[in-house]
């Protein structure tokens, strides 16, 4: 970094308003982003329902997640080499555009295209808002920020949820598209009028298009084997065997291209760090258990206990405030102490307790209950999440941050596709056999049969064929949880051997290389 570049980093930290100002443009754009991975949680059973696609329900989730997972490393890539707060821009734009396409959706197939355009430009919300935080604010005191980072997430996961409610019982589901456009159009104009970080001189370089493209098939060849292996084609079939040899030698080509590109979307060397694959490795487990859980939950509570779309999202409540506390004080504890290595394991093993306890659920089970439960699974993931990215990014120099955040999150989020796509295929392919199997003849006489299920319909059923519908999604879904729970303890073992560098109190100096520090010690 050159000097004129480090004196404008430290300008624009010492301008408490400044400061202000360029964190309210980053919170307004992640907002964006974690808004559209939770707002349609409680309104999916009416959606589907409506244009009669429940056999077509995890694709409204995992286009999202899809996309959003392949741009990541791409922007932070190009962040890195032209600086943020054009692509940020450009970020924004997209994601108005897909959202142009989803509140037009005549059908599911538009409904998926535009949340997988949503996704092209929500990935590269969440990457670049964390990498700029890092380009202003030293590791040692980044943690507040990225603890508020975290709550913004868990404020969105309770107010999409309650939003798309609100709009599925009042004024219709599509205004949950609607409502990014303002919030938008005020993202861009916070970013262009106050988002002033220090200029970054643009380094001719050949872009790494076979990395990027290598990337994509990758990974929506190991996506695709995770949707539709054991369901909609058998593990042995002609079509999963296939793809899931093209992820192998796509996965192998794009390792062969990032060693010899001049500048690789997902350099190699950052996998002779040892905190980056340990981080890397338990944050991808942690989002196979965060979306594989959190994303279906909203429909458990509709159908089974008999919550409203509104209320469903009230529900959703608790542990979303516990993700905030834990966030937000884990953030204000690190900056206080510098001390960070005990907060991730201790969330790791907090959600798999509580993805143990949620498999015991029942139909009959207490709220209140279900509520404790969802709570212990916010706290362990607010304790979990942010403080990972933290530790990746005090592993590498600043020049590099982009790059080793954007990477990390991409291992992250396919987990969370994965977990995205494995639970809803499963949950999708389980209730549709057990209703097949229980639902008397004749009980649903809709025209789109056991495909166009909706909440309000269920409880208009005779008591023969509600409890066949309630006991169908409690069955389907939750032998799933118990499926995750190890997932957790894993993650907490592999954290365990993260080593524990100090926190860097200046953005100029390099941190100190976690493989170097273990041999120190």
């Amino acid at each position: 970094m050159s000097t004129t570049t480090k004196t404008t980093t430290a300008a624009v930290v010492e301008k408490p308003t400044g400061m202000l100002l360029l964190f309210i443009g980053l919170m307004l754009s992640m907002l964006l982003a974690a808004l559209s991975q939770m707002i349609l949680s409680t309104a999916l059973p009416t959606i589907v329902g409506e244009l009669n696609g429940v056999d077509q329900m995890l694709w409204v989730i995992t286009a999202y997640i899809l996309t959003a997972t392949i741009v990541m490393p791409i922007y932070g890539k190009l962040g890195d080499l032209m600086g943020r707060k054009n692509l940020l821009l450009i970020a924004i734009t997209i994601f108005m555009a897909g959202s142009i396409v989803g509140g037009l959706a005549p059908d599911m197939p538009w409904l998926i295209t535009g949340r997988a355009i949503q996704g092209l430009g929500g990935g590269g919300l969440m990457i670049l808002a964390q990498a700029i935080i890092a380009d202003v604010v030293p590791a040692r005191e980044r943690g507040k920020y990225m603890g508020v980072m975290g709550g913004v997430f868990a404020f969105a996961s309770v107010a999409g949820p309650l939003l798309g409610g609100f709009f599925t019982e009042g004024p219709g589901w599509r205004w949950m598209f609607w409502i990014n456009m303002p919030l938008g159009v005020l993202a861009l104009l916070v970013v262009i009028f106050f988002l002033h970080l220090p200029s970054k001189e643009r380094q001719r370089t050949k872009p790494d298009v076979a990395g990027m493209a290598l990337l994509a098939i990758a990974t929506t060849s190991i996506v695709l084997v995770g949707t539709w292996g054991g369901t909609r084609y058998d593990w042995t079939s002609a079509t999963i065997l296939g793809l899931a040899a093209v992820a192998i030698i796509t996965s192998v080509a794009f390792v062969m291209v990032e060693r010899r590109a001049d500048e690789p979307i997902l350099p190699m060397h950052l996998f002779r760090e040892r905190n980056f694959n340990l981080t890397t490795s338990g944050g991808l487990l942690i989002g196979v258990t965060m979306f594989g859980a959190v994303g279906y939950m909203p429909t458990y509570l509709q159908m089974v206990t008999g919550a409203s779309a509104t209320n469903a999202g009230l529900l959703m409540i608790p542990m979303m405030g516990a993700l905030l506390l834990t966030s937000t004080g884990s953030g204000v504890l690190v900056s206080r102490t510098g001390r960070y290595k005990w907060m991730p394991i201790a969330g790791s093993l907090l959600v798999a307790v509580a993805l143990f306890l949620l498999s015991s659920i029942q139909p009959e089970t207490a709220l209140w209950v279900i509520c404790t439960y969802i709570g212990m699974l916010g706290a362990g993931l607010g304790l979990s999440m942010q403080i990972l990215v933290l530790i990746v990014q005090n592993t590498f120099p600043n020049r590099m941050v982009g790059t080793a955040t954007a990477s990390n999150n991409y291992f992250r989020q396919i987990g969370a596709t994965l977990g995205s796509a494995i639970v809803g295929s499963l949950f999708t392919a389980r209730v549709a056999d057990l209703l097949t199997e229980r639902l008397p003849g004749g009980a649903v006489s809709t025209e789109g049969g056991a495909n166009s299920l909706t909440p309000e319909l269920v409880y208009t059923l005779p008591d023969v064929a509600r409890n066949a519908v309630i006991e169908s999604y409690n069955d389907a879904l939750t032998p799933l949880f118990l499926y995750m729970a190890p997932l957790g303890i894993i993650a907490a073992i592999l954290l365990f051997f993260v080593k524990e560098v100090p926190l860097a109190t200046s953005i100029a100096a390099d941190p100190e290389p976690a493989t170097q520090a273990g041999k120190a010690e």
